[in-house]
């Protein structure tokens, strides 16, 4: 089976139904706690406290570790990608995410333009 880094708009355009996603309803889920922090955000302001927890209780089998390099060359990389581009702002949890994608050689599923074109992304929007 394939894994990837679900990215949180990944793993939220999969529980709304997104059709460009369902191709990876087969994969296997890599995420954080960072990411369920902001899913679990979306989805209690979508769908109601009920759907929220489910939701948490499904994606929260597929949390990795976050290692302390990870969040140090995440910042540096978030930084990176600003300076490139002063239009794109991606999130902490989305750039720490990518390096673990890196660290755990896996791609990083996700449909935030900041990412589009960088190697290991698969970008679907």
């Amino acid at each position: 089976m394939v894994s990837y880094y679900f990215d949180s708009y990944a793993v939220i355009e999969i529980t709304r139904g997104g059709e460009s996603y369902k191709p990876y309803l087969s994969a296997e889920i890599v995420l954080t706690a960072l990411n369920l922090i902001e899913c679990y955000n979306s989805w209690l302001n979508e769908l109601g406290e009920e759907k929220a927890n489910n939701y948490f209780i499904i994606f929260k089998q597929y949390l990795v570790p976050i290692l302390d390099e990870d969040i140090i060359t995440g910042v540096k990389f978030r930084n990176y990608l600003r300076n490139r581009n002063k239009k794109y702002q991606p999130s902490f949890t989305d750039c720490i995410g990518y390096v673990i994608a890196l660290r755990l050689g896996i791609k990083f599923l996700t449909g935030d333009n900041a990412f589009k074109g960088l190697e290991n992304v698969e970008f679907v929007k």
